[in-house]
């Protein structure tokens, strides 16, 4: 049964109580694969491995079928969409992180996939970690029962990652972790200040942290089994590009085109794209894109159509070329017994909002509080990397407080765990009432709380 204890982590100035969880055999909460994670409290697991890191990885295509087609406006299929399953074993522990190329991803679909995990590994659902990459060339997923159309779609996600799991499980051996980072100019702070207000662009003076954070799984040999890469952008360059014969195509779009890239330097490995900060971040070229003037008035609709796929080729490979070089350059690994492998989960309650809808930039907006809500929180360690998640996108400030204040020589901080949910704006957003905000779910300073929260959890595993 779980324990609870008291924990340090402040919310406020005041003292919240942590739930920290010690969960038993790895089935026996099987029967919660049909829910969704994210409650409050915080769970903690593992200890050094018994046994030693053992790590695998599976992929496969979920892309919907032609016979589907259209499927939320979508007619064609450019390239597919995958899920990418990893498992990380420690001991007598183990967890799962799925991606999707995805914009985000229902509740419905997520306790399909955790029981298609916890089906094939016996992993409980509180230690399956799923999470999208943002990408806005490929379906919305709505609920089955909303068509014929988003039922098959369900479906073929949940098939896709019983295939993923089970390669995963068939590759998993002893492995080694390293991390490395590096930086590409493919990001951009798309907040630019227009005559009626701040709206989107291309502000090249804006805050943005063009980092790019790897992290290496091989197996004893050297061999490369997986490559995670934590990039702060939205994978959108090809969004609402339509082609020259009036088809809207699928496509994984830049995370796709990247992690694509170091699959094929790293045959038989797995790429894995964690997006960061993406909530005020546009990749710098983009098919369908913002102008502003000399005058600062701004138009939406400049379309390259197919031609568009060019700009994402190039910015796909620019990024990918960065991650293998900083996967090349890793030298540092760990494995065996002294790899700590953790998971904490917790929340920070806070109020949602709603604004007016933005269509356009203005000089001012009122924000209103609705309901009180959970925001779950994951901090994931392996060694001497810690991975830091969220549902809503975040800004690029609040993903750098996170990092700076963390004691890991790695730091990964993610937007859209848990299918997704819509921005979280720093302060600075808020005031200027950018898209960011009126976008947004929440209150002003709730992503300031969060990072708090975050940083404290961080820094106790440390």
């Amino acid at each position: 049964m779980p324990e609870r204890v008291a924990s340090d982590v402040e919310e406020n100035g005041a003292a919240a109580d942590v739930s920290r969880r010690t969960f038993v055999a790895a089935g026996a909460l099987v029967a919660a694969a049909a829910t969704v994670a994210g409650g409050a409290g915080a769970a903690e697991a593992a200890t050094p491995s018994k046994t030693g890191l053992r790590v695998g990885a599976g992929k496969a295509k979920f892309t919907p079928d032609a016979s589907v087609l259209p499927l939320d406006n979508f007619t064609s299929v450019h390239d597919d969409l995958h899920v990418r399953v990893l498992l990380v074993e420690s001991g007598s522990r183990s967890f799962a992180l799925a991606v999707l190329d995805l914009t985000s991803i229902s509740a419905e679909a997520v306790a399909l996939m955790r029981t298609a995990v916890t089906d094939a590994t016996g992993i409980a659902s509180e230690d399956i970690m799923v999470t999208v990459t943002h990408c806005f060339s490929a379906p919305h997923v709505a609920a089955s029962t909303a068509s014929a159309g988003a039922a098959a779609y369900v479906r073929g996600i949940a098939a896709a990652t019983r295939t993923a799991v089970a390669a995963a499980v068939e590759n998993l051996r002893d492995a080694q972790v390293g991390y490395g980072s590096g930086s590409a100019d493919v990001n951009v702070n798309r907040n630019v200040l227009t005559a009626d207000g701040y709206w989107l662009g291309v502000n090249e003076q804006g805050q943005s942290d063009d980092g790019v954070y790897v992290a290496r799984f091989n197996d004893l040999d050297g061999d490369p089994i997986a490559v995670l890469t934590n990039y702060n952008v939205q994978s959108c360059v090809m969004q609402d590009a339509k082609m020259a014969d009036g088809n809207l195509p699928i496509t994984a779009d830049l995370a796709g085109a990247a992690t694509a890239h170091v699959e094929e330097q790293y045959p038989g490995a797995v790429g894995f794209w964690l997006v960061g900060a993406c909530g005020d971040q546009f990749p710098a070229y983009r098919a369908k894109r913002y102008t502003i003037d000399k005058d600062k008035g701004w138009t939406y609709g400049v379309d390259l159509q197919d031609a568009g796929f060019a700009l994402l080729t190039a910015q796909g490979e620019r990024l990918g070329n960065e991650i293998v070089r900083v996967a090349q350059a890793i030298t540092r690994y760990e494995s065996g017994r002294n790899v700590s492998v953790r998971l904490l989960t917790d929340s920070v309650s806070a109020t949602q909002m709603t604004t007016d809808h933005p269509t356009g930039p203005v000089r001012s907006a009122t924000y209103t509080p609705t309901t009180s809500v959970d925001i779950p929180l994951w901090v994931f360690q392996v060694g001497k990397g810690v991975f830091a998640g969220v549902a809503p996108e975040l800004s690029t400030s609040t993903a750098t407080a996170i990092r700076t204040a963390s004691p890991f020589s790695s730091t990964f901080v993610m937007s859209m765990f848990e299918g997704g949910a819509k921005n979280m704006p720093d302060r600075w957003n808020y005031d200027h009432y950018t898209y960011e905000a009126r976008d947004g779910f929440y209150l002003k300073g709730t992503a300031e709380k969060v990072a708090a929260r975050i940083e404290r959890l961080v820094k106790s595993l440390g």
